[in-house]
């Protein structure tokens, strides 16, 4: 869906069977308003049906899709937007009876993304994951790529059409594919460096639009872009976090998690979180004002599982204090923060506690240095957590008492002075 002036006119179209709760149902179809917002449409209404199973052939029931046709006509709608993600077949067919262009939640996101993509790696995941989708479904594109299907009474010149659009296919995802695998390198090869100087690395994840960008860029005092919008962040962006021992870590801003997140998608965007993999600490942020969070934080998790990454320690952030829903009750297994990400006060008690935990994961020193050794002072002043810093004008030394990473570089230097 390209951004123009006008909005496209969209009616949206869910099938709730048996294993979806009303209440889960209704959020899912929420959220498809507001992914369908986010890419610049305006919701028309939402068409809605209650089955056993999805039809295998057209999604809803042949009579539902009467109806749908008829909304289409009457309302003029540009587009008609599915809310899970359609067979090629259950496409193809849509395609004849409906007199709009259909496409399906996962391609809705997939658009988002190729707006929201801003580095070179952003894009070439998105183009890989828009490929990926497109290909098994080239058979149900009709006759918009002039070519007919196989089997007999069929072959003809569109077959060429066909083999020769998935041969272009194929060969450019194996190009995306090389050209990825050489920016994993390059980041592997900065977080090789980052593990050597062995830099505290945060990183940041959470439910789109849970507030993580705003969170990033008051901690950090970065620029990531911020908006009450689904995936306003695609790219991960690293930037200085000082802990008020001043303490220097890394934070990073990770892309948004979702429901239903398509399969495509978070094989392509694996190693936009293979960030997440490499984090000392997590930072789960919970939009408490949203009535679905409970939702939300679990879809988090199972993620976070399925990127085996549950074993790193984690501070559940829940956000939003300020505009909390009235149901909201918290229920993480994990240290919890109760912030508005805007309030100066929170995110100093957060950083406090952020400084906790890390403390934990350290271990303590105690150490007597000569006043000569200025530039180790400030190292400890930066690179440890240093809890008490006294200066013997007799001696002339300063008593020094904090905590150290292990088989951190300083270790080393900190063993000729330790009491």
């Amino acid at each position: 869906m390209e951004q123009k002036d006008t909005k496209e006119k969209a009616i949206l179209v869910g099938c709730q069977t048996n294993g979806d709760t009303d209440l889960r149902f209704h959020y899912s179809m929420e959220e498809l308003g507001a992914l369908t917002e986010t890419a610049q449409g305006e919701v028309l209404m939402s068409v809605v049906q209650k089955r056993d199973r999805r039809h295998p052939a057209t999604y809803i029931g042949k009579g539902k899709v009467e109806e749908l046709n008829v909304l289409v006509d009457e309302l003029e709608a540009d587009i008609v937007i599915f809310n899970d993600e359609l067979s090629p077949s259950q496409k193809r067919n849509l395609s004849t009876d409906l007199n709009a262009r259909i496409i399906d939640r996962t391609q809705l996101i997939l658009d988002i993304f190729a707006q929201r993509a801003r580095s070179k790696e952003g894009k070439l995941q998105v183009e890989l994951a828009q490929l990926q989708y497109m290909l098994p479904r080239l058979a149900g594109q009709g006759i918009a790529l002039s070519r007919l299907g196989a089997g007999i009474g069929t072959r003809g010149p569109g077959e060429t059409k066909l083999e020769s659009d998935r041969r272009h296919i194929r060969r450019r995802i194996d190009e995306i594919k090389t050209q990825l695998s050489v920016i994993v390198q390059h980041r592997d090869r900065y977080r090789e460096r980052r593990k050597k100087n062995k830099t505290f690395q945060v990183a940041i994840v959470g439910y789109t639009n849970a507030g993580k960008s705003s969170l990033f860029n008051r901690l950090s005092e970065a620029e990531s872009y911020e908006e009450n919008q689904l995936f306003a962040t695609l790219d991960p962006m690293t930037r200085k976090l000082i802990l008020p021992s001043g303490f220097l870590a890394l934070i990073t801003d990770t892309v948004g998690f979702i429901q239903d997140l398509p399969t495509t998608l978070i094989a392509a965007f694996r190693s936009t979180l293979e960030e997440v993999k490499e984090a000392d600490l997590l930072l789960h942020v919970v939009d408490m004002s949203n009535p679905d969070y409970f939702h939300h934080e679990k879809t988090v998790k199972k993620l976070l599982e399925d990127l085996e990454v549950k074993d790193i320690p984690q501070i559940t952030v829940y956000n939003k204090k300020d505009i909390q829903h009235s149901d909201f009750v918290p229920t993480a297994d994990t240290p919890t923060a109760f912030i508005s990400a805007f309030d100066a006060e929170d995110r100093q008690a957060l950083k406090q506690q952020m400084e906790k935990v890390v403390m934990e994961m350290m271990d303590s020193y105690e150490v007597q240095i000569p006043s000569t050794e200025g530039k180790l002072l400030s190292l400890l002043k930066n690179e440890t957590i240093l809890r008490e810093l006294v200066f013997d004008e007799e001696d002339q030394f300063y008593r020094c008492k904090g905590y150290t990473l292990q088989d951190h570089q300083i270790t080393g230097q900190l063993k000729k002075f330790t009491i």
